[in-house]
């Protein structure tokens, strides 16, 4: 920690100076759940940095919007470096004039670690807020990061120890999204409040939060629910967008002949449909607590999956995190070139044929979902009060 900081918060018990920096909708939801944690301890703590309209609703004093920073794949990534870097530059620079008491940079790896182990190496208190998957692809980023972040926040119970052993100090805090449903999710009263009928079946899609993702998936999963309507005809198709940019890529690729579009509302969606069909990340984790079961599908640009492919990048055979955690296939997974139209309406199709195999996943969802619950967003920020002193 600043020494100069430190001191200024334990013993004048002037009020700290915290900075965030979360790059992209999921982000700005922990980073906002966050905040509240830490306004309960510090209720005139000052909150400056990167986020999304959640964590501004919070109280954070936004100095950019995360969306600037939601860019997913290596070749995306590479077209937007000088941007990104630029953005870096500009950020350490105001951050170190500010001199937070501690800086939290929530997923964004690639963005957050530099940024960390810069403002680390001027004496400022850091903290990583969701481990990267280094259980998955990218192992040696376990070494940057020890250079990066005084302590790492895990959402996931099997992660403290990778970093154990390799004497980088974890923390499993849960994940504030398993706290945030309910273990039997009311599906009648999720229904009602989006207006859907009680009795029909339901499908929600969600083709992904950042624009890149929608623009890549849209036109394929469109395609896949153009085959399936007509031999479902009282299927309910529904289409929660994380933003107004998403919606209009959406609906740029049909979106709209195929599926009734909400502004938000993942949460409702997913407890109240039946199935669902969605890009794979955090989308799969929150359908896993919804207990619903789900097709998998998603793509990256080709150069990207080239480059993972070519220098052996990825650790893992398993993608979706209800899989991950679960240490078995539960969902099925449709990934790159396994990621079409025909596919996900033969995965759609099945959950549909199969009630029985859709009830045999909510217990183990539910089993799943309670190793993830309790208190994650005050047992996260307990965990930077304590670099706070």
């Amino acid at each position: 920690m600043n020494r100069s900081a430190a001191r200024r918060t334990r013993i004048t018990g002037s009020a700290p100076r915290i900075a965030l920096v979360a790059g992209e909708s999921s982000g700005d939801g922990l980073g906002a759940g966050l905040i509240d944690a830490l306004r309960e301890r510090y209720p005139d703590a000052r909150l400056v940095g990167i986020g999304g309209e959640r964590m501004r609703a919070a109280g954070l004093d936004v100095w950019h919007d995360c969306q600037e920073l939601a860019v997913m794949g290596l070749a995306e990534v590479v077209r937007h470096l000088p941007r990104l870097l630029r953005l870096r530059r500009n950020l350490r620079r105001r951050l170190l004039a500010w001199q937070p008491d501690v800086f939290i940079g929530i997923d964004a790896p690639d963005f957050n670690l530099g940024l960390e182990r810069y403002l680390k190496q001027h004496g400022i208190a850091t903290v990583h807020y969701v481990s990267p998957s280094v259980w998955a692809w990218r192992e040696r980023r376990v070494e940057r990061i020890a250079a990066s972040a005084d302590r790492v926040l895990c959402l996931f119970p099997f992660e403290p120890a990778i970093y154990a052993r390799h004497g980088i100090e974890a923390r499993f805090v849960g994940h504030p999204l398993a706290d945030r449903f309910a273990l039997n999710p009311d599906r009648n009263a999720a229904r009602a409040a989006l207006r859907l009928p009680s009795r029909a079946p339901v499908l929600a899609v969600l083709p992904g939060s950042r624009i890149s993702e929608v623009q890549r998936l849209a036109p394929i999963f469109v395609a896949a629910l153009r085959a399936l309507l007509p031999n479902h005809p009282d299927l309910k198709v529904i289409a929660p967008m994380a933003t107004p940019a998403c919606r209009t890529a959406f609906e740029a690729a049909g979106g709209g002949s195929v599926a009734r579009i909400l502004d938000g509302q993942a949460h409702a969606a997913l407890i109240a449909c039946d199935l669902t069909l969605l890009a794979s990340g955090t989308a799969a984790l929150e359908a896993m607590l919804a207990k619903r079961p789900m097709v998998v599908a998603y793509r990256v640009a080709p150069l990207t999956a080239w480059l993972v492919r070519r220098f052996g990048l990825l650790r893992t055979d398993r993608f979706s995190l209800p899989n991950v955690l679960a240490g078995e296939a539960l969902v099925p997974e449709l990934m790159q070139e396994d990621c079409t139209a025909e596919n996900i309406c033969a995965g759609i199709q099945h959950w549909l044929d199969h009630p029985d195999a859709r009830a045999r996943l909510e217990p183990r969802f539910e089993e799943l979902h309670r190793q993830l619950a309790g208190a994650a967003d005050h047992r996260a920020a307990a965990a930077v009060a304590e670099l706070l002193g």
